[in-house]
């Protein structure tokens, strides 16, 4: 069960939003690669870059400091991003830059044709990145909620070659409520795709009960807020995933 410390970013800022809204905001750090520094010095084995501005704008925004994070980080560990990600020059330029992953989000669901295209052009390089409302796919920095079920559109991207899926419980994210491990699972179990959980990661009983489901597909979690505020030891959460996966 991989963890994986979110840095979001806002106008250059570590931030957390509360529910995607960007007038609830949380500034952590005005420099963001420090923060990345810091987790990888807790045992971050992947870090989880968000454009905020960018998921708003539909082009990248934070560049600098998505290169400063790299800069920090020197290839120690993979680093995904996601926010904006609406061609494929775009996911060409961030590889370049020493990007692991790019998460494809709402243009994954306007655009299913991008998607299969981006796989294609960069294979083992795509996750998308499901954020849903009550089981229904929201997009557009979560503005727009969408008649599409999260579960349909995993089965439609299956033979598309995506890496994993990032599903996020929007009614969750950033309130510290829990991780939805029964919509999350029931999405693993929907498709072949890999999933990663989000939204409201709080304390050992989420990663207890995502270790319990990795066997149906459940393979890591984003952490963000818990592990900003102190609710959850980062470290110690990481640790404690590993010592139950060693168990099964």
């Amino acid at each position: 069960m991989l963890l994986i410390p979110a840095i979001d970013l806002k106008d250059g800022q570590c931030v957390r939003l509360e529910q995607g809204e960007m007038h609830r905001v949380t500034v952590f750090s005005d420099a963001p690669e420090q923060m990345a520094k810091h987790w990888v010095a807790q045992g971050a084995r992947r870090l989880h870059l968000v454009d905020l501005n960018g998921a708003f704008a539909g082009e990248p925004v934070n560049q600098a400091a998505i290169a400063a994070i790299l800069e920090a980080v020197g290839g120690d560990i993979p680093v995904q991003i996601g926010g904006g990600i609406r061609d494929l020059a775009t996911i060409a330029r961030y590889i370049e830059m020493g990007i692991s992953y790019v998460i494809i989000g709402t243009a994954a669901i306007k655009s299913p044709q991008f998607l299969a295209d981006a796989c294609k052009a960069f294979p083992g390089k795509i996750i998308v990145g499901l954020d849903a409302k009550d089981g229904f796919a929201a997009t557009d920095g979560w503005a727009v909620v969408t008649e599409h079920q999260v579960a349909d559109l995993a089965k439609k991207f299956e033979d598309y070659g995506v890496d994993s899926i990032i599903y996020t419980d929007i009614g969750r994210d950033g309130m510290l409520k829990g991780i939805n491990i029964e919509a999350t699972t029931d999405l693993a179990r929907a498709s072949s795709i890999p999933v990663i959980a989000s939204g409201g990661l709080t304390n050992f009983d989420d990663i207890d009960g995502l270790c319990a489901v990795a066997n149906q597909g459940v393979v890591g979690v984003i952490c963000g807020r818990a592990i900003y505020s102190g609710d959850l030891d980062f470290a110690a959460a990481q640790r404690r995933a590993d010592a139950l996966m060693a168990a099964v």
